[in-house]
């Protein structure tokens, strides 16, 4: 085991060894409290509890489940079209999944199609451009297999919001994902980028940096003898909540093209969500959100949620993200001061979450007053909330 451990050079494999020692094998899916207060009593209805909390859904037995019909077919021109229908590209991005990663629905392994690229590439290359044509995605595609796995470091694990849900999709959808994420990033990002406040999912930025440019400007005020006044807050169930138009009202307004934003949209609709608890299986069609574990869903949620960091900054206000973690920061010399400027954002965070149909999680929600004063008074927290 030592050498194991001593042989890991690389940020993912001690990432995955991290999560296998930390895991608690004694945590198991079973019975919850649902939210009327009553203890679910079968395996189906611990499912449905999970499924009706974590996803906007419907019964994907009411009515069948119906799909979108291929669009018309579009006729392209241009090198960013060419350049995500290339041969080569499919397979730089098949040998970087790990080979034998858990599958989707369909039960395909990255290492089928890592071994079998050549065969295999040109009849996916036909069947992505068809996809990107007709705004159609395959119907198997859109079979979700959903994992509840347990939140860490929880008192107990006995509500519905104790657990996450991944959602395990086709491979062959995720790679097709992968290069529009691709070309996304290097091409389109390149000329508007995310929110330069914005420290997940990119390249360079981290938690580190987030805490690193937050303290900076603590220190300051408090070496001016001012008062930082910070605010943090948490979109509950941004993923899963965000909806459809919303996240394709943002690629459009980053400039996206109106192809592959028709498709990412095709991706989206139609998701049938299946969980398995035992022997029992319950199924439901999402009308809302991006998967968690999907590969577009990171990118989504920065494009969604710029516009609020572009709100949110300026007025003698910093604010910062990470994924939906938002913290605002006001300094000034007087409480009254500090106070009257914190309160506009949160204004604004409301009309925007209301837009959207999102909410805050008040169980996540902290204010906190950065000071070295001893008889400082407090911010006036009824002002605030009003």
């Amino acid at each position: 085991m030592e050498d194991s451990c001593n042989s890991i050079n690389d940020l993912p494999r001690s990432a995955r060894l991290h999560r296998a020692l930390s895991r608690d094998p004694t945590i198991q899916l079973g019975s919850l409290v649902a939210p009327s207060g009553d203890r679910t009593r079968s395996k189906g209805e611990t499912l449905n509890i999970l499924l009706t909390t974590h996803f906007h859904t419907t019964d994907a037995m009411e009515g069948g489940w119906h799909l979108q019909l291929p669009a018309v077919p579009v006729v392209w021109t241009g090198r960013w079209l060419r350049k995500l229908l290339l041969t080569k590209e499919w397979h730089e991005q098949l040998t970087h999944l790990p080979p034998y990663k858990i599958p989707g629905v369909d039960g395909i392994f990255p290492a089928l199609l890592q071994e079998g690229w050549e065969v295999l590439i040109p009849h996916l290359v036909r069947i992505f451009r068809a996809c990107l044509a007709t705004g159609y995605v395959p119907r198997i595609w859109h079979q979700v297999k959903v994992v509840f796995i347990p939140k860490p470091s929880r008192n107990s694990y006995c509500g519905p919001k104790d657990f996450r849900p991944i959602s395990l999709t086709s491979f062959l959808l995720k790679t097709m994902e992968r290069l529009v994420d691709r070309f996304l990033r290097d091409d389109l990002l390149a000329l508007r980028p995310l929110h330069p406040n914005q420290h997940a999912y990119q390249p360079g930025k981290s938690v580190d940096t987030a805490l690193y440019q937050l303290v900076v400007r603590v220190e300051k005020a408090i070496d001016q003898q001012e008062i930082a006044l910070g605010i943090f807050l948490d979109i509950e169930g941004a993923f899963n909540n965000t909806s459809y138009d919303s996240m394709c009202a943002a690629l459009t307004r980053h400039g996206v093209d109106c192809t592959i934003v028709r498709l990412i949209r095709a991706t989206l609709e139609g998701r049938l969500a299946a969980a398995t608890l035992g022997d029992v299986t319950r199924s439901v069609v999402v009308t809302r959100g991006c998967p968690q574990g999907g590969v577009l869903s990171p990118l989504l949620w920065c494009l969604v949620v710029y516009e609020l960091l572009a709100g949110l900054n300026g007025g003698g206000v910093y604010a910062q993200g990470y994924a939906d973690d938002i913290c605002r920061l006001a300094v000034g010399k007087l409480p009254n001061t500090v106070s009257g400027l914190i309160q506009w954002p949160l204004h604004t965070v409301e009309t925007w979450c209301d837009g959207l149909g999102l909410s805050v999680n008040p169980d996540k929600t902290g204010l906190v007053a950065f000071t070295r004063r001893r008889n400082f008074p407090g911010p006036c927290q009824s002002n605030i909330w009003e």
